[in-house]
């Protein structure tokens, strides 16, 4: 089932998701479902599956000469999702990443999807390598998530890049995309920003989900923003909770967010780990609350693999 038919079947009940990343690569499907059964009582109706693009790594030969070879470390994630269909008969929704793939790749990809009976897509640039400065985009592949989205709205259109096929099948996914609420850090201002993310929805993508957050007050002015600009599409907000006190440095800059003052002090009060988590869950409790409370029709939960502090959460709000 697509995700908007999810949300308007709800009739304004706030859901639960969660997105996780597919098993590193020599690595069995058990860690996936280790991640996904704690959760499965809060009855998500589709669980995201990340799409991390290929990095370089060096082999070292006999001759003593370096080779610079492309390494997938995560590379299953259409498997995995057909997986997590199977076993707990929920929609999954694959990330479709421009870096690392040609459009002939993605448009594969896709057609996988759909033999696979695959509802939703969500659609991303995807992130730089390790080793590079910025952006590199594939040869022959997108560069912007503006293109990658045009390419499944024309699939969904019956229109593939080879003019050739006889009587194409039109697909038929739901589309996502990614919104900043407190803007993407490579756009000069929020206002331009905006005019990206309009036209995205205006190609035809059909909900958004956000960065994560830690002030709802943004969320807010962010959905306001939105709808003032014509953009009405479903807007889900993603969420993780802060459980080590590295992340005061590390998700800033990873992820060029701020962190509330109330909630670094409080962070930075903690004598203990322990004393951290448990502050960074009342917080994300509160602040999920919150959100239910505006309306919010999806919380939806950055797990990286570790379900325990999102499952306490989520008993606390469901």
């Amino acid at each position: 089932m697509k995700i908007t038919d999810h949300i308007i079947n709800a009739k304004g009940k706030t859901l639960f998701s969660f997105e996780l990343l597919p098993p590193i690569k020599g690595q069995s499907i058990k860690g996936i479902f280790d991640a996904i059964d704690p959760l499965m009582e809060f009855n998500p109706p589709f669980i995201d599956v990340t799409y991390l693009r290929e990095d370089y790594i060096y082999k070292q030969h006999a001759n003593g000469l370096l080779e610079k070879v492309a390494y997938r470390k995560r590379p299953s994630t259409v498997a995995t999702c057909a997986a997590i269909m199977n076993k707990y008969k929920v929609d999954a929704v694959p990330h479709l990443i421009c870096g690392g793939f040609t459009k002939d790749e993605t448009e594969n990809a896709l057609i996988d999807l759909q033999f696979l009976g695959i509802d939703n897509v969500l659609v991303l640039r995807g992130d730089a390598r390790k080793s590079d400065n910025a952006f590199i985009p594939t040869p022959n592949g997108h560069a912007y998530a503006s293109e990658l989205l045009q390419h499944v709205v024309d699939m969904n259109k019956g229109k593939y890049l080879h003019d050739d096929m006889e009587s194409p099948e039109k697909t038929d996914f739901c589309i996502g995309v990614a919104g900043y609420p407190e803007k993407h850090f490579e756009s000069p201002n929020l206002d331009t920003d905006f005019r990206y993310l309009k036209h995205k929805v205006d190609t035809g993508a059909d909900f958004i989900v956000t960065q994560m957050f830690f002030d709802n007050q943004k969320y807010k002015a962010f959905v306001d923003k939105c709808r003032e600009n014509g953009i009405n599409v479903p807007i889900i907000p993603g969420l993780k909770p802060i459980t080590s006190s590295k992340q005061l440095i590390s998700l800033p800059k990873i992820f060029h967010l701020d962190i509330p003052v109330e909630l670094s002090e409080a962070v930075q009060a903690c004598k203990s780990e322990k004393e951290v988590k448990e502050v960074g869950i009342e917080w994300m409790i509160n602040q999920c609350n919150e959100l239910k409370a505006m309306g919010a029709p999806v919380l939806h939960f950055y797990t990286m693999g570790n379900p325990e502090p999102t499952k306490r959460i989520a008993r606390a709000i469901f």
